[in-house]
């Protein structure tokens, strides 16, 4: 082999092998900072929640019952705390099943306020549930965004040549989505009128 042959196979090599030398770490970086967003528009909804039940408790008191389950269930999904540098698919699944069971807590609860028109009607519930509703959109966005980040870092990891560096440098395993269960259930959640 000529010497201007080997420089061609060596600048080759190293061409293809530098494929993902920095789009495997910044993809990795994306999915902790998207993950991130996650954790706080999740911590917001959390926040607003006692300032809920606290309105609601005024106008509804003998719905003790499923003001308890909102709050245990806000307690319960605020004590599941992930590291975004140490996401895996059994921290992902029990963070993504408390904040599935505060969502379906807050159904409930919104369900209940329906039977109270007054409640309705006070300025300070509609301010709340009107953050709560925009809190909800900013948690859709954030995970859409933290799915799509998830999406890059597993292509870049699982599909040749980043995949051939990955294998070589990092040795990353492709990394779990944020799913949601119980599909069948919310397409029959009950509609909020507000």
């Amino acid at each position: 082999m000529k010497i201007h042959q080997f420089i061609i196979l060596l600048i080759s090599a190293i061409t293809l092998t530098s494929c993902g030398w920095q789009s495997i770490p910044k993809a990795k970086n994306e999915v902790e900072a998207q993950f991130a967003k996650v954790q706080s528009q999740y911590k917001r909804r959390a926040d607003l929640i006692p300032n809920l039940v606290k309105v609601v408790k005024g106008y509804a008191e003998h719905e003790k019952e499923t003001l308890t389950a909102v709050v245990e269930a806000r307690a319960k999904a605020t004590s599941v705390n992930v590291d975004p540098t140490k996401l895996d698919a059994q921290s992902i699944k029990k963070f993504s099943e408390a904040q599935g069971q505060l969502t379906s807590a807050l159904s409930r609860l919104m369900v209940v306020v329906e039977k109270y028109p007054n409640l309705k009607a006070n300025q300070n519930f509609r301010d709340l549930q009107s953050q709560l509703e925009g809190t909800e959109n900013r948690i859709t966005v954030a995970r859409d965004r933290y799915i799509d980040s998830i999406k890059v870092f597993n292509n870049l990891v699982t599909v040749p040549p980043t995949s051939w560096t990955n294998s070589i440098m990092y040795h990353h395993e492709k990394m779990p989505q944020f799913e949601v269960k119980n599909i069948e259930k919310l397409e029959d959640a009950p509609e909020v009128n507000l």
